[in-house]
C-alpha cells in the first residue's frame, strides 16, 4: 500500500511539471497585457465622444477641436462657447470664429497638419458662403452670442450638414487678430439623425453596435458547444491542455464583445459610452488573440498531440516570442493613446507598434509552418489532423496583415472602422468555429488530434524514470513525452466514439522488456489508477511484462 501510495504522488507531481509551462505562458500572457490597464485608464477621456466638451487655453491663434464623420442629409452640430472677449481680445468685442472644414484635399488635408502656414491662411480655405465659418459675436445673428452683465460671452446655436456623401467634417478655433492666444470653453453634441442606433454615433461607426451584439450570440454559442464538448473529451480522459487554451480564448473574446456592447449601448444613449469599458474590452480581445496563437504554434509542435512536453530550448523561445507579442500589443495602446493625433484619421495600425504586430505575426505563421512540417515528418498518421489544420490556418495568418493594408490603403476613412470590426470578427468567428469543428470527438471525425489520454501522460513520465532495458525506456518501446507512441500502435476497439471509427486498445499501450525467465507482475499488486480511485471503469490498464514490442 506504501508503494502504491508512493506511486500515485509520483504521477501527480510529474502531471503539475508537466503542465507548468503552459499554465504559466498563458497567464503570464494575461497578466502583462492587464499590467497596462491601469496606466491606459487614466488617459480614458470623455473627449473622444461625439459630446465633446473641455477648456481650451493656449498660446496659439488657431486650434483644432474634434471631428465627426456626417450623413449627407441627418448630420447636426449643437454647440455652446463662453469666452470673456475683454480677456482675449482687448477692448473688442468678439473676435473668435468656429471654422468648419471637410475632408477634400483642399479642405482640411489643406490646413492640417501645416505648422508652417499662420492663421490667416489656415482661415482662407474655408468659404463663408458655404457656412463653413461661424462667427461668435453679437453681429452674427447665427451664432446665438450674448453678452452678460459679467462681461462673458455666451454663444448656442447649431449647424445642419449636407454634402453628396458621407464625410469627415473637422471643427477648429481661431481669432487671428489677437495675440494672447485663446482661452474658451466649449459642449459640443454631433448627431446623425434621431434614431438610436445612428444619433451619436459618427459614420463610420455604423452597425459597430449591433454587430457586435451579433458576434457576441454567435461566440457565445462557440463557448456553450466548446463546454459540452469537454465534456465528453474529459470523460474519455482526453481533455488535454491545448483544449483548454481554446476555450480560455473563446471565453475571453466573449468576455471582451460584452464589454464592448456595452459601451457602444451607452454610447448610443449619451455619446460618451463608458470608454473604460471599452477599453477593457479590447485588451481582453488582445489578450484571446494571444492565447489562441499560443495554442496553434503549441500544437503545430504537436504538443498534447505527439508529445507531452516541449524541449527546453522550445519553452524558453516560446516564452520569448510571446513577451514580445505582448509588449507590441501594449506599446500599440500606449502609442494610440498618448500619440495618436484626433487630427488625422488613423488606423490602429499605422504607427511603428502596428507595423511591428504585423512582422511578428508573419514570424509566427513561419514558425507554425516550420513546426508542423517536422511534426508531419514523424508523425505522418496524424496527417488527416495537421493538413486541413495547416492549409486553414495560413490563411488565417494572412489575412490580418492582408486585411490591415487593404484597411490602410483600400477603404475609403469614412467607412473604414465598421468594415474592420466586422471583417475582423468574422476571421475570429471562422478561426474557432474551425477548431471546435475539427477537434469535435465523434465518430465520423477523421480529423480528430488526440489518441493518449490525460491520465496516462503521468503514468508515462513516472515508468519513464524507472529502470531501464537495453538503454531504452519501457523495454524499447520509446513511450516517453517527448514522442508519444504513434497512433498505428493502437489496434482498433469497440469504443468507435471517438477518433473516426475506432478507438485506442489501452491493454497493450505500455509494454516493458524483462530478462529471460521473468514472470508476469502478480494479480495482487496492480498498478496505481488515476486520483486513487479503484473503480475498474476508471482504470488505468494493467501492464504485460513481455519480452519484446506487443
Amino acid at each position: 500500500m506504501a508503494e502504491r501510495k508512493k506511486r500515485k504522488e509520483a504521477v501527480a507531481q510529474h502531471r503539475e511539471k508537466n503542465n507548468n509551462f503552459i499554465s504559466s505562458t498563458r497567464f503570464t500572457t494575461m497578466k502583462r497585457l492587464l499590467s497596462v490597464l491601469f496606466v491606459l485608464l487614466i488617459h480614458v477621456s470623455h473627449s473622444q465622444g461625439k459630446y465633446i466638451s473641455g477648456h481650451l487655453v493656449t498660446a496659439e491663434q488657431w486650434a483644432f477641436l474634434g471631428r465627426f464623420c456626417f450623413l449627407s442629409e441627418l448630420g447636426r452640430l449643437k454647440f455652446q462657447f463662453t469666452y470673456s472677449p475683454q480677456e482675449v481680445c482687448g477692448n473688442t468685442v468678439g473676435c473668435q470664429n468656429i471654422l468648419l472644414y471637410y475632408d477634400e484635399d483642399d479642405q482640411w488635408p489643406a490646413v492640417y497638419p501645416h505648422p508652417e502656414k499662420n492663421c490667416f491662411e489656415k482661415e482662407a480655405v474655408v468659404n463663408v458662403d458655404q457656412n463653413q465659418v461661424i462667427n461668435l459675436t453679437t453681429s452674427y445673428r447665427w451664432s446665438g452670442c450674448e453678452l452678460s452683465d459679467d462681461g462673458a460671452m455666451s454663444c448656442g446655436g447649431g449647424r445642419s450638414f449636407r454634402s453628396a456623401r458621407e464625410r469627415w467634417w473637422y471643427i477648429a478655433i481661431s481669432s487671428c487678430n489677437v495675440k494672447n492666444g485663446l482661452n474658451i470653453q466649449y459642449e459640443m453634441t454631433l448627431t446623425n439623425g434621431n434614431s438610436y442606433w445612428t444619433q451619436h454615433f459618427s459614420a463610420d461607426e455604423f452597425h459597430i453596435l449591433e454587430t457586435d451584439i451579433t458576434f457576441l450570440v454567435l461566440f457565445a454559442g462557440i463557448l456553450a458547444l466548446s463546454i459540452w464538448v469537454a465534456t465528453i473529451l474529459k470523460s474519455r480522459q482526453l481533455f488535454h491542455t491545448s483544449y483548454k487554451m481554446y476555450m480560455s480564448a473563446v471565453g475571453f473574446h466573449v468576455f471582451s464583445l460584452f464589454l464592448l456592447c456595452l459601451h457602444y449601448g451607452q454610447y448610443g444613449n449619451d455619446g460618451v459610452g463608458l470608454p473604460a469599458a471599452q477599453l477593457l474590452g479590447r485588451i481582453f480581445q488582445s489578450v484571446s488573440s494571444l492565447v489562441f496563437l499560443l495554442m496553434l504554434i503549441l500544437l503545430g509542435k504537436g504538443y498534447t498531440v505527439t508529445r507531452g512536453r516541449l524541449s527546453h530550448s522550445g519553452s524558453v523561445k516560446i516564452s520569448v516570442f510571446m513577451t514580445l507579442y505582448t509588449l507590441a500589443y501594449a506599446i500599440l495602446f500606449i502609442y494610440e493613446r498618448e500619440f495618436f493625433d484626433a487630427g488625422l484619421v488613423l488606423y490602429l495600425y499605422e504607427s511603428p507598434a502596428g507595423y511591428g504586430l504585423i512582422g511578428l505575426q508573419l514570424l509566427s505563421w513561419l514558425w507554425f509552418c516550420y513546426a508542423i512540417f517536422f511534426t508531419l515528418k514523424h508523425y505522418p498518421e496524424k496527417s488527416l489532423f495537421y493538413v486541413p489544420y495547416f492549409f486553414f490556418y495560413t490563411l488565417w495568418f494572412l489575412a490580418g496583415p492582408i486585411m490591415v493594408l487593404i484597411a490602410a490603403f483600400v477603404i475609403s476613412k469614412w467607412a473604414r472602422e465598421k468594415i474592420v470590426n466586422g471583417l475582423e470578427q468574422s476571421l475570429a468567428f471562422c478561426a474557432y468555429t474551425f477548431f471546435l469543428i475539427l477537434t469535435r470527438p465523434g465518430a465520423a471525425n477523421k480529423n480528430f488530434p488526440f489518441h493518449v489520454r490525460t491520465s496516462q501522460i503521468g503514468i508515462v513520465d513516472d515508468y519513464e524514470q524507472g529502470p531501464q532495458q537495453n538503454g531504452t525506456a519501457n523495454g524499447g518501446t520509446g513511450v516517453n513525452l517527448d514522442h508519444f507512441p504513434h497512433q498505428s500502435m493502437y489496434s482498433t476497439s469497440t469504443d468507435s466514439s471517438f477518433i473516426g471509427g475506432g478507438g485506442p486498445n489501452f491493454t497493450e499501450l505500455f509494454t516493458v522488456a524483462t530478462p529471460t525467465g521473468s514472470q508476469s507482475r502478480p494479480a495482487d499488486n496492480p498498478p496505481p489508477y488515476p486520483g486513487g480511485s479503484m473503480d475498474p471503469a476508471r482504470r488505468i490498464p494493467d501492464f504485460t511484462v513481455k519480452s519484446g514490442i506487443s
